[in-house]
């Protein structure tokens, strides 16, 4: 079983002004793939903010998957990418694709995501949209293949990929 956490970044959500659903939401669906939920946080959109709450969980917790939910949007404080892939030590390009390939036969304001995702350490970051609705679909699409990914990430050199 591979621990994960979710980080909402949020300046409503933060602040009390808002409820969050998508966090609660991908902890159910973290729990339900058998991932046991070691942490979880509702930051600002403020990169330093973000930045601390990823580092709390690859660098200090070591935690295994880490989402974001939030901030991947247009919105000129949406910079939950930029501050992700500041602290990122391998991308991962290939996970937000397929989220937002998904995302796409569902809505075409799919291709609108800015999602990242990469590796620090041995933790996997994965940026989900901001909305329970997106941010349940796309982890959906991908919780899979990224469950193989912990299986080669916390191997010590092959998950064997070839079965």
């Amino acid at each position: 079983m591979y621990n994960a956490a979710v980080i909402t970044v949020s300046d409503k959500g933060s602040r009390g002004e808002r409820v969050d659903t998508s966090g609660p939401a991908l902890c159910r669906i973290l729990e339900e793939k058998g991932f046991a939920v070691a942490y979880t946080a509702i930051v600002p959109d403020e990169r330093e903010a973000i930045q601390a709450a990823l580092l709390t969980c690859t660098d200090e917790k070591h935690i295994a998957l880490v989402l974001t939910t939030g901030g991947t949007g247009f919105s000129p404080r949406d910079i939950t990418p930029e501050a992700t892939m500041e602290l990122v030590e391998r991308p991962t390009p290939g996970i937000p694709e397929a989220m937002r390939a998904e995302s796409m036969r569902i809505t075409p304001k799919g291709c609108l995501s800015r999602s990242a995702a990469g590796i620090r350490g041995r933790s996997l970051i994965i940026n989900l949209p901001g909305s329970e609705k997106a941010s349940k679909e796309n982890i959906l699409a991908v919780i899979d293949p990224v469950r193989h990914g912990l299986d080669m990430l916390y191997s010590e050199g092959s998950a064997d990929c070839a079965k």
